[in-house]
């Protein structure tokens, strides 16, 4: 039982890691294609992540212990499974049903059914690139499994069909040609793309960027630690599977996100979701690094303590964000700064004192 829902739960398990990976290019991405970013558009994302990695668990996965391999041969003939349906009795509906023969067809057909949906409705591409993307992706599944995964194993443990290369082509198809008629649908739940015109700064929009900025930290500093206990293992011998936890996961990530609000005037977060932050103290750094201090700076730093006063510190940031004016948050209060769409015209006085530096 656990072995049938393997694929199943790697393919959710390898979404959530991926999906926190590339959560913060892909909310920049939605921000200034379409110019914000939905629930419908983040949940559609989501399930093409976990459809595409299950693809790839259903096809490969598990992988069998090298010294238990059973060599397969590969099946070249092309429309052998009508030979093994009529191995077994098709004179009715209810028959032809419970053919195992039809049944693998159809499952490899509706296999590749909803990468015609998702081409259609993520990447806006309709039948000829459907089938196309659809029979390359079969061929490099097929190929994979023929190959031993490209020489890992001494030989194929599974089966290479020219078969499933049809039945997935044919599913890719199809599911290019039903999604047509989703259009006018899909048109509705997207909406029009809105790249260059200015959207209010929403507490959604505030949140969305601070999550942002919560997962580069947490990005970064995981970088940061790998690095460094692979440079540690390398250089004195250690076990490189034997990790050290060092402040360096801490202050590689407050430097180095420190120094891009200081240059650039904005956090990740800010950037992915297009806003800018006008006004504030003088000298302009100084109000840039009090902003970055009562925001993600801050927390980190209080992070760093391992102790409750960043929970406290995330519980005023939220408040401080409801109750503030404009939307500045707790950074805003503290630097006088206020948060605006980075599209939208310069203040008078914000290029003002942008001249004057």
């Amino acid at each position: 039982m656990l072995g049938q829902w393997f694929p199943a739960a790697a393919a959710v398990v390898l979404g959530v890691v991926v999906g926190m990976l590339l959560f913060v290019p892909f909310v920049a991405v939605q921000y200034r294609r379409h110019g914000r970013l939905t629930a419908w558009q983040t949940l559609l994302w989501a399930a093409f992540l976990v459809y595409a990695l299950a693809l790839w668990t259903y096809t490969l996965l598990p992988l069998p212990n090298p010294g238990t391999v059973r060599c397969l041969p590969a099946q070249t003939v092309p429309f052998t499974f009508v030979d093994d349906i009529l191995r077994y009795p098709a004179d009715s509906v209810s028959r032809l049903v419970r053919n195992p023969a039809v049944l693998q067809v159809a499952l490899n057909v509706c296999l590749f059914v909803p990468l015609g949906f998702f081409l259609r409705m993520v990447w806006r591409r309709g039948f000829l690139v459907a089938t196309g993307t659809g029979l390359a992706i079969s061929l490099v599944i097929e190929l994979t499994q023929l190959t031993g995964v490209w020489g890992i194993y001494p030989c194929a443990y599974r089966l290479f069909d020219v078969d499933d290369l049809i039945a997935n082509t044919t599913g890719a198809a199809l599911g290019g040609l039903l999604s047509r008629g989703l259009n006018p649908w899909l048109a509705r739940r997207a909406g029009e793309p809105m790249p260059s015109r200015p959207q209010p700064v929403t507490i959604r929009r505030r949140l969305l960027g601070m999550l942002c900025d919560a997962l580069s930290v947490w990005l970064v500093g995981s970088a940061a630690l790998i690095v460094f206990n692979l440079v540690r293992a390398g250089v004195v011998g250690g076990d490189p599977t034997s990790f050290v936890r060092t402040p360096i996961s801490t202050l590689v990530p407050f430097v180095v996100l420190g120094a891009l609000v200081l240059v650039t005037g904005g956090t990740v977060g800010d950037h992915a979701v297009l806003l800018r932050w006008e006004g504030g103290v003088r000298p302009q750094p100084l109000a840039r690094a009090l902003r970055y201090l009562a925001g993600i700076g801050g927390w980190q730093l209080l992070a760093a303590l391992d102790a409750e006063p960043d929970q406290l510190f995330l519980l005023v940031s939220v408040i401080a964000l409801l109750v503030a004016r404009r939307r500045g948050g707790l950074p805003g209060v503290v630097s006088r700064m206020r948060p605006v769409d980075a599209r939208a015209p310069v203040a008078e006085g914000s290029a003002a004192g942008a001249r004057e530096r």
